[in-house]
């Protein structure tokens, strides 16, 4: 039986910090729009206290996310484990989108190792923590991170990169506005 918790506790936060991979997802308002759930790894997350946690937002070929916390910051995030005992933490918040311009994005990106692909930060008010059983959930071993996104963004540069964003992640595939552009 699932549990809901209060904060997110030590207990969680050991567990958490374990997990190799996440998954975010976000909806728009509209009814006809698309819905968004997108995997996200590496040394990416951070919780920052009992009720507030963080991710660092790489560059990438869409932009829904951040177009939808722009339009009504509903996010959940979804840890499950693939490794060990079987497990899955969901963590229900008020998403925001803090690009560099942003009163909070220094104290944010202290938390964080500098990436030339960091599009953004995603800060989550998280309101609601819960855990399920994941007893479907298969077992797979971690191999280690991909490096390839690391690879794509050096190989860019930053005035590439730039560019890239204005093309490909300045509105969503439902025509909301993404990444204000920085070319």
């Amino acid at each position: 039986m699932g549990k809901v918790y209060e904060t997110i506790d030590e207990r969680l936060v050991g567990w958490l910090r374990k997990q190799h991979i996440f998954f975010v997802a976000t909806a728009p308002l509209s009814e006809t729009g698309s819905l968004n759930c997108s995997p996200k790894g590496g040394d990416s997350f951070r919780i920052l206290s009992g009720s507030e946690v963080a991710y660092q937002d790489l560059t990438g070929s869409g932009v829904e996310t951040i177009a939808h916390l722009r339009e009504n910051g509903r996010i959940v995030v979804m840890f499950c484990a693939f490794e060990g005992a079987p497990k899955i933490v969901r963590l229900h918040g008020w998403g925001t989108v803090v690009t560099e311009g942003h009163a909070k994005y220094k104290e944010l990106a202290e938390h964080f190792s500098p990436h030339i692909g960091e599009r953004s930060i995603i800060h989550i008010a998280v309101n609601r923590i819960s855990d399920s059983c994941g007893y479907s959930v298969p077992l797979f071993e971690f191999k280690g991170d991909r490096d390839i996104l690391d690879k794509w963004v050096q190989n860019k540069g930053e005035d590439e990169l730039k560019k890239y964003r204005q093309a490909y992640n300045a509105v969503s595939i439902d025509g909301l506005p993404g990444i204000e552009s920085d070319a």
